[in-house]
């Protein structure tokens, strides 16, 4: 491919710069699907889209998916009102600043909007960006291509490929379950990455907008084959 440069490996997937931007790319075949952001992620009785377990509750590690009770810092809080009352607030790292954090709007919806994740050993490394950054996927299965944009954390060596609901879904997943990962998208999936790229307010933007940028991008930077 013209215009890739090597740049390092990350847990066996190769990075890969293209352009001259600061855009790079990477191919993988794994998938882990993320509800993280959704209202409905998680409930006290495990009742959510996603089971407690991968949110880290009851144990220690729930405070880096669920947001902490003002009132009461040792559990979770839980939506007193709403379409979701009794659910927990499940967060994301792309949040609106401005908002409550303990309302679910503050952060995005696993459900709705195509976002991907990023370890967090892949996150520090200098040039990958930061979150609110955007990027164009595509499916080498079945050939969609959806624009998305880099929105949460995960675990710090975790690999490469975890993905919102909306994302595996655009990219051909079936009911995606992030309970058990049924109906993840197969095959090798491409990511293209606009390191810098963040719109201003990172976050919240419309879904139009960021689609439109993401595109932008890739085309000024020569396609899918640069």
């Amino acid at each position: 491919m013209t215009g890739s440069k090597p740049w390092f490996d990350y847990e066996g997937v190769r990075i890969e710069h293209v352009g001259d931007a600061g855009a790079y790319r990477f191919r993988t075949s794994h998938v882990t699907l993320d509800a993280d952001g959704s209202p409905r992620a998680y409930h006290p009785q495990d009742i959510g889209i996603d089971a407690n377990a991968n949110a880290g509750y009851p144990h220690r590690g729930w405070r880096g998916a669920l947001v902490v009770d003002p009132a009461d810092s040792d559990r979770p809080y839980v939506q007193p009102t709403g379409d979701y009352a009794g659910y927990f607030v499940s967060k994301t790292s792309l949040r609106n600043n401005s908002g409550a954090a303990t309302a679910p709007s503050t952060y995005v919806n696993a459900e709705t909007i195509p976002y991907i994740v990023f370890p967090g050993a892949f996150y520090g490394v200098k040039g990958t960006g930061r979150y609110g950054d955007l990027a164009m996927v595509r499916s080498l299965a079945n050939g969609r291509v959806t624009a998305a944009i880099v929105a949460d954390g995960g675990p710090f060596k975790a690999p490469l490929g975890e993905m919102s609901i909306a994302l595996a879904s655009a990219l051909g997943g079936v009911r995606p379950n992030p309970r058990n990962g049924a109906g993840a998208p197969e095959g090798m999936i491409e990511y293209i990455v606009f390191a810098g790229s963040a719109l201003n307010p990172t976050w919240p933007q419309d879904w139009a907008t960021i689609d439109a940028r993401a595109s932008e991008l890739l085309t000024d930077l020569g396609g899918w084959n640069v």
